[in-house]
């Protein structure tokens, strides 16, 4: 399994994201964190990130998991395409909702279990890795998804990290503060957690795993 977990976009040390991908080095852009922006922001948030993308060498195309809302047995094949996936921040409810909709979670974990893929992004892109998203809802809205989807929130994370990520800590970001309730909940329930500050990201390449910053 092959991780790029950044607290704020490509942190500190992008080239530790280069290294982990192979192949073509075609990334999928994902912004369904963002499905509650208006349409020109959440475009010009596709066009940033395909613009550094590109000037780490890789090319890119945006993949909005709502075209495969109903449809989860369309995903797969679409998300073998790619090397690699670039994840955007945003409201971390919505985009737990949306991976959930469209079978992204099966999808992504079967393509990681077979080294055939490499998971990136920042901020929400990163807590819904957790066992749950309990917590989060000390920084990021839960009723955004009502508003935006009609439907309830998804709790479960994709448990494929063994403990939950707090991010933005303790940094020059409008959710610092906020991440102070979410650590100090961690806490009280005795979960398992890890803190990132903006620069740092948690970089996972098989059995190792590390903090760059």
């Amino acid at each position: 399994m092959r991780l790029f977990l950044s607290s704020y976009h490509l942190g500190n040390r992008p080239e530790a994201f280069v290294n982990l991908v192979r192949g073509r080095r075609h990334a999928a852009i994902i912004v369904n964190a963002g499905d509650g922006w208006d349409p020109a922001g959440r475009a010009k948030a596709v066009r940033e990130e395909a613009g550094v993308l590109g000037e780490l060498g890789m090319t890119s195309e945006e993949l909005d998991l709502r075209r495969f809302f109903g449809r989860p047995a369309d995903l797969p094949s679409t998300l073998a395409r790619f090397d690699a996936l670039w994840i955007h921040g945003g409201e971390s409810f919505l985009l737990r909702r949306a991976m959930y909709d469209s079978g992204f979670d099966s999808a992504v974990t079967a393509l990681l279990k077979a080294d055939r893929i490499v998971y990136a992004g920042w901020s929400a892109a990163v807590v819904v890795l957790a066992p749950t998203l309990r917590g989060i809802e000390w920084v990021d809205s839960v009723d955004v998804v009502q508003a935006v989807y009609h439907r309830e929130p998804v709790w479960e994370g994709l448990n494929l990290l063994p403990y939950s990520v707090a991010v933005h800590y303790q940094s020059d970001h409008p959710e610092s503060v906020a991440t102070d309730g979410e650590v100090a909940f961690y806490e009280r329930e005795r979960m398992p957690y890890r803190t990132l500050r903006d620069g740092q990201a948690l970089v996972v390449d098989g059995d190792r795993e590390g903090l760059v910053e």
